[in-house]
């Protein structure tokens, strides 16, 4: 036989394309459209809906950037439709090949009622089925005219991100707006073709069941009258059910589909347009519920939830419902699919605790499966958090992105740094917008790397974003895929469903250790560095204004702030969100999340002040109280209490150098900066011991050009290090001496910027602190700031939650060599046996190591560089510019006790508050400072049990001895919910009025204690 196959697939292509999909609505009527714009922000339904409307017609221009407008359109059936089911065929001016990232809209009916959204592959409105001749027709449009920021083209820099640059010239254009006949029997055959042509396209070219579909789509073909195709389409339908109804192979792979959209809480639209977005899809996707039973969609991040439910409680009543039907699944237990990464162990805990909270109340449902299909890499300390909010199932997609290596599984157990082990898939099908189409259901057949010992995988499916969620030609091809020959099969499940199965066929998968590193957006830890800066704070606030104010409580009966407590985290967990503080969202979004983190630092600190003067007691007294809310003593008052100031017994001096510059003592550290401002050398006295490498400079600020391949604001690509610049021009040096300290001030400036740098040495510590402010004016450049120490280490410990991680200061493997930009939480140390270095930070978060060995004495030279600022134009074109304030500090002699301390202090300032108390005992004390506690609170249920989380910080065994300031009735361990813990909890006993812990490396405990009636 001769081969015809380019000819047939050809022909298919060109007859669905002109023919058969037009035929989809054979006929149609126009509709009559009125517009009414909003003149600022959106408005209530009542008001959009009740505003007067000026005539508009298909080809004219509506819309101005982040506007509102409200469309409505009439019309009236034909009467030789009746019978017929008609459709409102309603084009706003979308592109349908970008669907999401542009106008939407969500229809209701003349009573308000929301219908369904309007999207780019999304534009139909069923009006009747069947439909009365003569039937009159009125919907209503809240169009949102949100421009495309990510076009074509993308990265280009613009001033649409934000309303106040954005202008006001229309964006878009009607484009249909007609009332017309559906034809059911030409849209399924439109199906069966797109099915049929997209799985013979996947199947080899010398495979029979590929010549059999290309002879049956042949006289399919051949069936179709092109100048009638709506009378001959079930014809055609009848030459493809053989083809069609031949089962799947039984070692086919397995694809448990769920309908999802992905939707990310802001990003390149502000967090007032999700609120929208959330809404128009999940009206969207409870109307396909209704229509499809075998459906199943799931939603996550319980924050789109509440969104729902406070703003849109019509949509919220129907997505209740079907989440009783067990149709609409609540996903992941998170307040917000969050950035991993850089949230502190507190928050990313507290992630769980609010978003599974909010799913128990509300619906009843506990998730067992984290759902993070988009957010950029994993923490170490994630595992054993999931395990501790009563999950144990982990879903994410990004790893895929990573662009030097191919993770080797795509169901494996993640084991975190405390050996807590995390059931985890990454479906094959690489996207979590999938559409049914036949290249990814073979894809993920081809790409799942378990085969032979496993064969199931899940697919997400659905535009996300503004993209409107799962189609209803989505639904339709999946239930071809069901059991198809030479297909994997399909069927939709819900995530815990699949997780049980794909556990339960699997049950020695291999074993990941340490954190899931992307490749790629490694920028984003630097990225916007007031939104981060806010969020340490607001974390840093919060954990002091719950210590204080529960002590306050148990001292003296004041009431506790449950509401504003609850009501504040649930903010920063929003913020947390992983477009958010990674720093990759519009202008719009950074601009909000600066003032909104200024609101509540201003709320903390009054709950912060009051709670701490009720402890103090009244102002008339003379005593000066420092309040310690750091998990360490310092300056004479304890951790989690306060106490009178200790005297500094040691003093600091100051000498000038002749060659310019100073030398700094404090008896303990000698520094010594040269006449650029550089630290040349840093001796630790007791040991003698020398910090920096012969010859070299500590504080080096170096500026680098940065403008990655792509991906703006997320991506710094390796080649950023070819070129840099040093900062060494001085335009002032200057020393003063205080009674407890001696600082030394540096100014310069460079380019369009300036810098001046505080170097401080106080008495009896030892760690010197680096002071930086930055008037930032940058384009497309990076800026960091270098500490070359005299160390020979193979690895060096950077914290995150719950503890710290190791990674290699080498790069022997492509693996090594990819990280050349990672996370830290408040320190990074670096150690040879016996002694060691560490570098702290209050606020960020990227850095990089490296290590060279010296000609000269065949030393080692470890160097780190925190990541200060950078400048990219896209999303945001003003990224970072302006006035920063950073806090790093030098701790040389450190072990890792000690950076654990200082990284808790630097970001826990001491506070001073006058009062007539002599102290406050702290509520509860360790006697092991290995056992560091992370929270100290009153149970949410509002019980007056107190709630203490702690953990071991060392990387070692510690056994300790709690003990309460208050009579101490029991103490149970619990989960991050405050729930009785199941199972076995490390070693907590009661005794004697004390708890006695022994707990593993890393391991993490919530304590519920209550006291003696």
């Amino acid at each position: 036989m001769h081969d015809d196959r380019s000819l047939v697939e050809s022909r298919l292509k060109r007859v669905l394309d002109e023919r058969v999909r037009p035929a989809v609505y054979p006929e149609s009527v126009p509709l009559t459209v009125g517009i009414w714009t909003a003149p600022g922000e959106p408005v209530p339904v009542a008001e959009g809906l009740a505003a007067p409307r000026s005539p508009i017609a298909v080809g004219d221009a509506w819309g101005a950037p982040w506007g509102t407008s409200w469309l409505t359109v009439t019309g009236t059936v034909p009467q030789e439709w009746a019978g017929r089911t008609v459709e409102a065929l309603i084009d706003l001016g979308f592109d349908a090949n970008m669907p999401g990232f542009q106008c939407e809209g969500l229809v209701y009916r003349p009573d308000g009622t929301p219908v369904k959204g309007l999207n780019p592959r999304n534009q139909w409105v069923r009006v009747a089925s069947p439909a009365a001749g003569g039937e009159a027709v009125l919907l209503h449009v809240e169009a949102a005219s949100n421009p495309v920021i990510l076009d074509y083209h993308p990265f280009l820099p613009t001033e649409l991100g934000d309303k106040e640059t954005a202008g006001s010239e229309p964006r878009y254009k009607l484009a249909r707006m007609d009332l017309a006949l559906f034809d059911e029997t030409v849209w399924q055959l439109v199906t069966d073709l797109e099915v049929l042509g997209e799985l013979m396209a996947e199947l080899p070219v010398e495979s029979a069941r590929r010549w059999e579909i290309l002879r049956a789509v042949e006289r399919a073909l051949d069936a179709i009258d092109l100048q009638d195709v709506n009378t001959t389409a079930g014809r055609a339908r009848s030459q493809l059910s053989a083809v069609l109804s031949a089962p799947a192979s039984p070692s086919a792979h397995r694809i448990s589909a769920i309908g999802h959209a992905h939707i990310d809480s802001a990003w390149l639209w502000p967090l007032r347009e999700t609120v929208r977005k959330v809404a128009r899809t999940t009206a969207n996707m409870t109307a396909l519920l209704e229509d499809e039973p075998d459906f199943l969609y799931t939603m996550s991040q319980a924050q789109q939830f509440a969104w729902i439910k406070e703003h849109r409680p019509e949509v919220y009543a129907r997505v209740r419902k079907a989440v009783a039907d067990g149709r609409f699944v609540p996903a992941g237990g998170m307040w917000v699919e969050s950035d991993t990464n850089m949230p502190s162990s507190e928050a990313m805990a507290r992630q769980f605790v609010h978003g599974k909270r909010f799913f128990l109340d509300e619906f009843g449902l506990e998730n067992h499966e984290a759902w993070l299909p988009d957010t950029f890499g994993f923490t170490g300390g994630l595992p054993q958090i999931i395990r501790n909010a009563g999950s144990k199932w982990l879903l994410t997609q990004k790893i895929s992105w990573s662009q030097v290596n191919e993770f080797p599984h795509h169901t494996f157990l993640w084991e975190g740094i405390d050996g807590t082990r995390i059931f985890t898939h990454f479906p094959p099908v690489d996207t979590y917008n999938c559409s049914m189409k036949g290249s990814e259901i073979a894809h993920a057949a081809r790409n799942f790397k378990d085969k032979g010992v496993a064969r199931h995988s899940l697919a997400p499916t659905g535009w996300g974003d503004g993209g409107g969620g799962t189609t209803r030609e989505m639904v339709a091809k999946a239930a071809r895929l069901k059991d198809l020959e030479g297909s994997a099969t399909v069927r939709w499940e819900r995530p815990a469903e699949f997780f049980a199965k794909a556990e339960a066929e699997y049950p020695n998968p291999p074993v990941w250790v340490g954190e899931l590193y992307l490749e790629l957006h490694r920028a984003t830890l630097t990225s916007q560095a007031k939104t981060k800066q806010g969020n340490r704070r607001s974390e840093n606030l919060l954990r002091e204004a719950e210590l204080w104010c529960t002590t306050a409580t148990l001292r003296t009966g004041a009431p506790y702030p449950y509401e504003d407590l609850d009501r504040i985290w649930k903010t920063v967990l929003l913020h947390q969100f992983h477009d958010i503080l990674p720093g990759s969202s519009i202008a719009w979004v950074h601009r909000e999340a600066e003032a909104t983190y200024a609101t509540l630092a201003e709320e903390l600190e009054l709950l912060i002040r009051n709670a701490q003067q009720t402890l103090a007691g009244d102002t008339a007294g003379a005593q000066n109280l420092i309040f310690n809310s750091a998990p360490h003593s310092r300056s004479g008052a304890p951790a989690g209490g306060a106490a009178p100031a200790a005297a500094t017994e040691g003093g600091c001096t100051a000498t000038d150098r002749p060659e310019g510059g100073f030398t700094l003592g404090n008896g303990l550290l000698n520094v010594t900066i040269d006449s650029e401002g550089l630290i040349t050398s840093v001796v630790d006295v007791r040991s003698g011991r020398e910090t920096l490498p012969p010859n070299a400079r500590a504080n080096l600020l170096q500026l680098h050009p940065d403008f990655p391949n792509m991906w703006d604001a997320w991506d710094v690509d390796q080649f950023y290090r070819n070129t840099e610049t040093d900062l060494t021009d001085v335009d002032e040096l200057t020393a003063t001496t205080h009674p407890d300290r001696v600082t030394v001030r540096v100014e310069r400036s460079f380019s369009s910027s300036r810098v001046v740098q505080t170097l401080t040495l106080r008495a009896d510590e030892q760690r010197l602190d680096i002071d930086t402010e930055v008037d930032w004016h940058e384009t497309e450049k990076f800026l960091k700031a270098a500490f070359p120490v005299d160390l020979h280490t193979e690895r060096y410990a950077a914290e995150t939650q719950f503890g710290h991680l190791y990674r290699p200061t080498h790069t022997n493997t492509s693996w090594e060599a990819a990280k050349f930009e990672a996370c830290n939480h408040r320190f990074v140390h670096l150690e040879e046996p016996g002694w060691g270095v560490a570098l702290v930070t209050a606020s960020t978060y990227g850095h990089d190591v490296t290590r060279t060995v010296r000609d000269t004495d065949g030393g080692t030279t470890t160097t780190v560089r925190f990541s200060l600022l950078r400048a990219p134009r896209f999303p945001d074109p003003e990224t970072d510019q302006g006035l920063h304030h950073f806090h790093h500090a030098l701790v040389p002699g450190a072990t890792i006790a000690d950076a654990v301390r200082e990284g808790y202090r630097i970001g826990l300032p001491e506070r001073r508050v006058t009062g007539s108390a002599e102290a406050v005992a702290p509520l509860v004390t360790v006697d092991n400072e290995a056992l560091v506690v992370s929270a100290v609170k009153l149970a949410d249920d509002r019980s007056g049990d107190l709630i203490v989380r702690l953990y071991e910080a060392n990387g070692g065994r510690a056994r300790g001895s709690l003990t309460t300031s208050f009579p101490l009735a029991g103490a149970q361990p619990c989960d991050l919910l405050e729930r009785p813990w199941e199972g076995t909890r490390g070693e907590v006993t009661v005794a004697n009025g004390e708890v006695e812990l022994a707990l593993r490396p890393f391991e993490l405990v919530t304590l519920r204690l209550s006291a003696q009636a």
